[in-house]
């Protein structure tokens, strides 16, 4: 223990410069003092050692590869080095690349995209308007027969996006999107006049749909509505101020033509469910040319019987053709009052031939003709069948009271029974009436006048069968 004191107080004494204690103490306190001390201290290392060993021997391996470890981190800087300026040149590219104040396509995308998605909702509304237009009109399609408020809502909604459709674009023209949504709406405005111009040719057609209709049909296709001739005449060079009642050209455009035809096409429907008495007609015409009817069938069929199908059909024709002719010509005076015929159309001086050059005819004139046509041949080619004077009578005051009927509108055809007689008289080689004796066509004409002389009076109340109104104004009972 002493030799040990030694050696620590020289070492104590030369570190501090100086002794502090007394000898006593040194000899005495001071060893067991310094035994305490290196037991503490000896302690401590083993309670450092056993908290620590793993990351001194993890120094250690670390200090082992050191070595190894220094010039590969030498090699690895250098390469950095080495690298630092190609990556502040793309670095440097790539700013001036996607540098917001220049035009830049990738940009430009991105900025689209982020664009469309934060308009997805609104875009996708837009994508949906065709699918609602057709879901609409569909509604209108199959509200047809219902009422008629249902029908009218669907049709104002249909025209409604419409209108929005249109207003996209021509807000928007040059986008695709808008394009191909007004190319499908366009498709269903179609599909829509499709099925406003197929209800006119409904056979329970009344007016009041028919208006309804006409005036849906101007909405939705205004191109039928307007007549590219009023504006062409328009910028004549006359200094005469050309008027649409003269040449009778509607300010409807094509609609009172469509009108037109569409009910034609519902009579020639009506007309030719009458298929099996025309059938029946179509033989007696047979054998008429044959000329069977003139020997053999006389023998066995009485004079009363022959043509009695022909008559049957011819009859029938006419009680249709009177009913529809009547109800288009009414229907399309109400709904088309300005494209009329005027009355002084043909009272032209010479100073209109310019003008009526310019002008179109109203449809309704060329339609009540095309009417007495199909008429008048339906007539020709089965009256001949008749071999009854009588029913032939009956027959022609049918027509009369059908031409007194249109007559009323404008359209009387009266005088082509006359014509009918001289083709059926020259279709069949018949004599001309004796001196003194009219024409078949005559006595018909002064029959006719009595039955309608009496027939005003009836409707006046002068009669005396003033409470059977139906059967006063029944053609058949009279001439019965």
């Amino acid at each position: 223990m002493e030799a040990h004191t030694e050696p620590q107080l020289q070492s104590l004494s030369k570190t501090s410069g100086r002794i502090t204690l007394s000898l006593s103490d040194l000899a005495s306190n001071e060893p067991a003092s310094l035994l305490q001390s290196a037991q503490s201290h000896l302690r401590n290392l083993q309670a450092l050692s056993k908290r620590s060993y793993k990351a001194v021997i993890t120094s250690s391996s670390h200090l082992a590869d050191l070595t190894s470890l220094l010039p590969t981190l030498g090699s690895q800087i250098d390469k950095l080095r080495n690298d630092i300026p190609e990556l502040e040149t793309s670095a440097t590219e790539f700013a001036a690349k996607y540098d917001r104040s220049t035009e830049n396509a990738v940009l430009d995308r991105r900025k689209r995209a982020m664009l469309l998605s934060r308009n997805v909702d609104r875009v996708s509304d837009v994508l949906d308007l065709p699918t609602l237009l057709s879901s609409t009109v569909s509604a209108a399609q199959s509200s047809t027969a219902s009422s008629s408020s249902s029908t009218a809502t669907s049709y104002a909604s249909a025209l409604d996006l419409h209108a929005h459709i249109k207003r996209l674009g021509g807000l928007y023209p040059q986008s695709e999107l808008v394009g191909n949504v007004s190319k499908q709406a366009e498709a269903e405005i179609q599909n829509l006049t499709t099925i406003l111009i197929t209800s006119l040719q409904s056979p329970s057609l009344k007016l009041a749909s028919a208006m309804r209709t006409i005036g849906w049909l101007r909405r939705v296709a205004p191109d039928l509505a307007y007549d590219g001739y009023d504006s062409a005449k328009a910028h004549t060079t006359s200094t005469r101020n050309f008027s649409l009642s003269k040449g009778s050209a509607t300010a409807d455009g094509a609609l009172g033509s469509v009108f037109l035809v569409c009910r034609l096409h519902t009579l020639h429907n009506t007309l030719d469910a009458l298929e099996p008495l025309r059938d029946l007609a179509d033989q007696e015409t047979v054998r008429r040319k044959q000329g069977v009817t003139s020997k053999l069938l006389r023998q066995q069929v009485s004079a009363s019987a022959l043509g009695s199908q022909s008559e049957r059909y011819l009859k029938r024709y006419i009680e249709i053709f009177r009913e529809q002719s009547f109800s288009i010509v009414s229907m399309y005076k109400s709904i088309f009052p300005a494209g009329l015929p005027s009355p002084d159309s043909g009272n032209s001086s010479e100073n209109d031939k310019e003008e009526s050059l310019l002008t179109l005819p109203s449809p309704l004139s060329s339609f009540a003709l095309h009417l007495v046509e199909l008429l008048t041949a339906t007539l020709r080619e089965y009256t001949l069948n008749i071999a009854d004077k009588q029913a032939r009578e009956s027959l022609l005051t049918q027509v009369l009271y059908c031409a007194g009927s249109l007559g009323r509108l404008g359209a009387d055809f009266g005088m082509m029974v006359a014509l009918l007689e001289e083709d059926m008289r020259t279709e069949l080689g018949a004599e001309d009436p004796a001196e003194g004796e009219d024409p078949e066509w005559v006595q018909v004409m002064n029959k006719h006048r009595v039955q309608a002389s009496r027939l005003e009076m009836l409707a006046r109340g002068v009669g005396t069968g003033r409470k059977a109104s139906g059967e006063i104004l029944s053609p058949t009972i009279l001439s019965a």
